[in-house]
């Protein structure tokens, strides 16, 4: 299974950027969206930046890929999803 992860954007050039989440660092290409500024956050796929995330999204796939990491050691994950507690996962627009 392929993820992609959040990582903010260390120091970069129009082609690759040095990229930060938690304590691992990694240079990623940035040819699909060009170059981006120190402090962006990036979806990052296979060591390639995919899309710009919002500080909000970015924390909600932070906190959902926590609680995988949580469910994965058998302890307790729900409090990583507290976004979806209490309603019905809602699909995306261009799927409804």
């Amino acid at each position: 299974m392929c993820l992609g992860v959040p990582m903010q954007i260390m120091e970069g050039d129009d082609m690759s950027a040095l990229c930060a989440r938690g304590e691992e660092t990694r240079r990623v290409s940035l040819l699909l969206l060009g170059p981006q500024e120190p402090g962006t956050q990036v979806l990052v796929h296979i060591d390639t930046a995919i899309r710009v995330l919002d500080a909000e999204e970015a924390r909600l796939i932070e906190d959902a890929l926590c609680g995988l990491e949580a469910a994965l050691r058998g302890e307790n994950f729900e409090s990583h999803f507290a976004d979806l507690i209490d309603r019905e996962p809602q699909l995306p627009e261009h799927l409804r």
